[in-house]
């Protein structure tokens, strides 16, 4: 059967050269107050609105992401819903109109957006943040730890013993309590997935706290999954490399850096959040059954162990 040389449509939808799927942008410089939106981003992100498309693959699950509003957690919490998931979203309470928008892309995809905002500094925030997910969404089988904090600093004198503090609260302990806290709710067959980061095995020397704390989520995934391998919960980790978030211009990257992000990868671009949504979705899905402890990563070609 003859096929026409010029794709349709539809095929340019599943047959695409990754170099150019999206533009290499220059952002210009920018600075936005913790913890930064997606509303005010310039050039915008893909979360997934149009460009995920969904086969069921999550049909009936009910997931918690925190970082929901945002970048990387909007665009799984949407690639998600697209797969049939209801999900619960966890956000700072300054990120409410990221969130409104992400629960309204939920909605349209015919599934339910429970808004859990809450600082992940809060001990007891962390404590209570899976049972209100699971009563808000008849149960709980997916959890996805994504929220984070990170600052760049030149100096390791530059960075306050409050940052420090502050970037390991929110990147590691509350997850530890989260997840802890998560347990009761998840049955056999449930899945566990963290964001972790390329600066877990390439650290940047503006990021020192920030790397840290990644490297210790990779740690941290290999111990729980092999923990809780026996009772049919899969912990796997994510680690992606530069994807153009809010996270960058609130403080994440040096301004003077910001136009040239993600160039140096062997793709020469940037990641949109929508191209993580994926490994998500896999991880999360039964397909991936016998995937523990793995970290996978998301970077555009950067090498990794």
């Amino acid at each position: 059967m003859a096929h026409d040389d010029a794709h349709t449509e539809t095929d340019q939808l599943v047959f695409q050269n990754p170099v150019t799927r999206y533009p290499s942008i220059e952002p210009p410089k920018q600075d936005q107050p913790e913890p930064g939106l997606d509303a005010d981003l310039e050039p915008k992100t893909d979360r997934g609105e149009f460009s995920y498309r969904g086969t069921g693959r999550l049909e009936g699950r009910r997931a918690l992401i925190t970082g929901a509003d945002s970048g990387i957690g909007a665009a799984v919490a949407i690639a998600f819903a697209k797969e049939g998931a209801d999900v619960a979203l966890n956000y700072l309470p300054a990120e409410e109109e990221d969130a409104q928008w992400v629960k309204g892309v939920i909605e349209k995809a015919g599934r339910t957006a429970v808004l859990l905002p809450g600082d992940l500094t809060d001990r007891t925030v962390c404590e209570n943040l899976a049972d209100k997910a699971a009563e808000g969404l008849g149960g709980l089988d997916i959890l996805v730890n994504n929220a984070g904090k990170q600052i760049s600093q030149d100096s390791i004198e530059d960075i306050t013993d409050e940052q420090f503090t502050d970037t390991f609260t929110v990147n590691i302990i509350a997850m530890f309590r989260i997840t802890k806290a998560a347990l009761k709710h998840m049955p056999a067959g449930s899945s566990i997935i963290n964001t972790t980061s390329i600066q877990a095995y390439n650290p940047s020397p503006t990021l020192l706290d920030y790397a840290s704390t990644k490297a210790a989520i990779n740690n941290f995934t290999k111990g729980l999954a092999q923990q809780l391998a026996p009772k049919g919960i899969r912990v796997n980790a994510v680690a992606p490399g530069p994807f153009w978030t809010p996270l960058q211009v609130s403080d994440g990257q040096p301004k003077e850096k910001l136009p040239k992000f993600g160039k140096d990868t062997p793709l020469g671009r940037a990641g949109q959040p929508t191209e993580l949504a994926p490994a998500y979705v896999f991880l999360a899905s039964p397909e991936s059954s016998y995937v523990v402890g793995e970290t996978l990563n998301v970077n555009g070609g950067t090498p990794t162990p």
